[in-house]
């Protein structure tokens, strides 16, 4: 596991332009960010070896880049006030996916911190959002099946 501050500026490029373009080969990815190919590759070696990278490179993994910390937060939030809490939402960083929810709560996000500092300071951010009642936070201990869609769609191949 390698700490944030190895990724250099050009592998946050890179694994961007992967996000934005999963299927971008070497060449592409050289060409979209102005750099060698030879650097391309030497810099998805290392992130693939370091567990940055994972299933066939197009995936990061958040303890790998120094988000040990992933937390699942129910929010109560005023019903008229909705749209505006999601906008909001958008802008913090460590809000990796937002759900409208039925139940208990309104929204259920699911959000990446460093460390539990740093998930106070966005708790806190998420607090301060006009039309947040209130959170409940329920921190992840371990990922027994990280998210899939495989066994779904082989089910839909057998009829």
């Amino acid at each position: 596991m390698i700490p944030m501050s190895i990724l250099d500026p050009l592998d946050v490029r890179l694994v961007l332009a992967l996000i934005a373009e999963p299927r971008a080969q070497i060449g592409e990815l050289s060409d979209t960010l102005g750099v060698a190919r030879n650097t391309i590759q030497s810099h998805l070696r290392q992130l693939s070896r370091s567990g940055a990278l994972r299933r066939g490179g197009r995936e990061v993994d958040l303890a790998a880049i120094g988000y040990d910390v992933v937390a699942f937060i129910t929010i109560e939030v005023n019903h008229r006030d909705l749209d505006g809490v999601i906008a909001a939402m958008r802008a913090v960083p460590q809000v990796l996916e937002v759900y409208e929810i039925s139940g208990r709560g309104d929204v259920w996000c699911r959000l990446a911190a460093r460390d539990v500092h740093h998930l106070q300071a966005a708790l806190r951010q998420l607090l301060r959002i006009k039309g947040v009642i209130r959170t409940e936070t329920s921190l992840a201990l371990h990922e027994h099946i990280p998210y899939r869609i495989q066994p779904l769609l082989n089910g839909m191949s057998h009829g």
